[in-house]
Order: structure tokens, then sequence, then C-alpha cells
């Protein structure tokens, strides 16, 4: 949907990277780690086709550009703690995946920033963010 996964790849954000940062502080549950890769990749693989995950998306990276990596000396180079659009959107993202307890791993992993997320900027960071915690939660309420 909107070509997503590919704008995302255009970004250096791959499939791979987004479920190595998942597996980072994956929760062991009965699951093995070989077969939990395998579900997060197909949970996100499935999301990404999903309109409203793609369009939030979308703005992400949008906004990523003409705010933060067009602009020479951006305000919100450094992610500052007025910038509050950038956690809307990847709470949003993660809710709607996962629901009310997908709000509290998309803390996790914004506060943590595993793997890929910590080379990213503040739009993509929770925006990709908000989607493995979306997947991730859904796993987990999915495999109990």
């Amino acid at each position: 949907m909107f070509e997503i996964e590919q704008r995302l790849e255009e970004k250096g954000v791959t499939m791979d990277e987004i479920v190595s940062a998942a597996m980072e502080l994956y929760v062991p549950h009965g699951m093995g780690e070989a077969d939990a890769r395998g579900c997060i990749r197909d949970k996100i693989t499935h999301y990404l086709k999903d309109p409203n995950i793609s369009s939030l998306l979308l703005g992400a990276i949008l906004l990523e550009d003409e705010l933060y990596v067009k602009r020479k000396d951006s305000e919100i180079a450094d992610d500052p703690v007025f910038l509050l659009s950038d956690e809307i959107i990847g709470m949003a993202i993660a809710e709607c995946i996962g629901g009310t307890y997908a709000r509290f791993e998309f803390t996790r992993y914004d506060q943590k920033k595993p793997g890929i997320l910590k080379t990213l900027g503040p739009f993509l960071d929770d925006a990709v963010a908000g989607l493995i915690a979306g997947c991730t939660s859904r796993l987990y309420s999915e495999c109990c």
C-alpha cells in the first residue's frame, strides 16, 4: 500500500532491520526466537498493506523529509521535548495494530531505541517503533 515498504527502504529502513530491532526487545513467552522472528515479519508485512498504517507511516516519512532532512539547522534536529506529533504518530500506529497494550510496548521501543531506531530521525524512529510495538504486542496477545 502506497509503496510504503519501498519508501522505507529508500530511507534505509529494510524489513530485516525492522525485524532485528523488534527482536532486540523480544520477551520470550513460549515461542522460540526463530518462530517469533518469522511471526513478527509476517505481522509487519501484513500491516504494511493496511491503508491506515501505511498512511501514518507515509505521513512520518514526509514530515521527516520536510521538517528534518530538508531544513538546514532544523528546529527539531535533537527531537525536542515540545515535539509531540512524532510520538502521536508512533502511538497511533501501535494502537491501530495492537490496541491499548501496544501503547506500553511502544514506550519500551521508543525509550530504548534498539537497532535501526537509534539511527532514524524524530518522525521515522517513532513511526517504525509504533509498527514494531503494535506487531509484537499483537504477537504476545495471540500466543497466550
